[in-house]
């Protein structure tokens, strides 16, 4: 594998170069990296809002947050076209807002009301905003791989140069549909990103515990005739070089990238988690590479302002709060509704 140390914590996570390389290139233009910043710290305002409402039972079903797995999302999308596909897990909330889709329609979608992104029907697990290319967040693990190959072999044939980035958790590695999808992929030279997002725990189990190779995706990579990635997810400088080279090979039509992104989730698996079957000094150690706070300060060293972040963490909250407003002020979908988006045509009057 060829691995390069993260550029600022040694002893830390390594990264892997997409088709090989030297070692990391520079850094994004300062504008990209500050956009991405924006867009983490947003994730995390949001997300803290939602555990928040959930708490307060304004939130109806459960919730799974990516809290401290900022970096990966907002990484990738920068590297992403407005047209390029994100195919996403039950854990999407950072995926949906880093592709664009209103911080209301939500939070509103999350309480189950009529402004929410699928008229609050859909809930945490299933957000989804097609005009975004925000494909699904699916609630069947290791599901939406084939999906997203589907996604990917459309571009290839209109020749859009569109690519696809289908993100999965490493539980996602021990299901065949991630075989059978890396299979299909290599062999047909599909434009797609596959990304698994390693926080280290399938829900309750370490995967370290059920997988015979250390790295669940990147060391199963060769296997399928593609480049073992691995990348630092908790680094949105690595993170967002890694998903530019990846995406760019892809869009050349090399065929596909799988990328293992090792992060951590700062709670449990979902909001009724404690999440106390972690090993305290994990948990302390993971903390302590916050992704959020660890760019922000590289940001500083790099010549940003402060007041420039200080405006940028005060917009977001700021918006947050109007997003929570808007939200509760939308009343709950109408009964007429339960039967649309069941069927193509949208109803299911055509049976009769």
């Amino acid at each position: 594998m060829t691995e390069l140390r993260d550029r600022s914590d040694a002893g830390g996570p390594t990264t892997g170069a997409v088709g090989g390389g030297a070692g990391l290139p520079a850094p994004a233009p300062l504008e990209v990296r500050i956009a991405v910043y924006k867009m983490m710290v947003e994730m995390r305002d949001f997300e803290s809002r939602a555990y928040d409402l959930f708490m307060q039972g304004l939130v109806k079903g459960t919730s799974h947050l990516g809290l401290g797995q900022e970096a990966v999302a907002a990484g990738f999308a920068a590297a992403m076209r407005p047209s390029d596909y994100t195919f996403a897990t039950y854990r999407g909330h950072n995926h949906t807002l880093a592709r664009g889709a209103s911080m209301t329609a939500m939070m509103a979608e999350l309480m189950g009301r009529r402004a929410g992104l699928m008229a609050g029907k859909g809930g945490s697990m299933h957000l989804t905003s097609v005009p975004h290319r925000m494909m699904g967040s699916y609630a069947i693990v290791g599901a939406h791989l084939t999906i997203a190959n589907g996604a990917a072999w459309s571009s290839k044939v209109r020749r859009t140069g569109d690519v696809t980035v289908c993100f999965f958790g490493d539980g996602t590695t021990n299901i065949g549909a991630f075989h059978e999808a890396l299979n299909l992929a290599a062999v047909w030279k599909l434009p797609v990103v596959f990304v698994c997002e390693n926080n280290r725990w399938m829900e309750y189990t370490p995967i370290s515990s059920v997988t015979a190779v250390a790295r669940p995706a990147a060391d199963r990579a060769p296997a399928y005739g593609l480049d073992p990635v691995l990348v630092d997810g908790n680094d949105a400088d690595a993170t967002l070089a890694t998903a530019s080279a990846a995406i760019q090979r892809c869009r050349t039509g090399a065929g596909p990238v799988l990328v293992e992104a090792e992060t951590y989730r700062h709670g449990g698996h979902s909001r009724a988690d404690p999440g106390k079957y972690r090993p305290d000094e994990e948990v302390k150690a993971w903390l302590a590479r916050d992704p959020i706070p660890r760019f922000r300060a590289r940001l500083l060293e790099s010549g940003v302002e402060e007041v420039v972040l200080q405006r940028i963490e005060e917009g977001s909250r700021v918006a947050v709060d109007a997003a929570v407003r808007e939200a509760e002020a939308s009343p709950p979908p109408d009964l007429s509704l339960v039967e649309s988006d069941v069927w193509a045509d949208g109803g299911s009057s055509w049976r009769r």
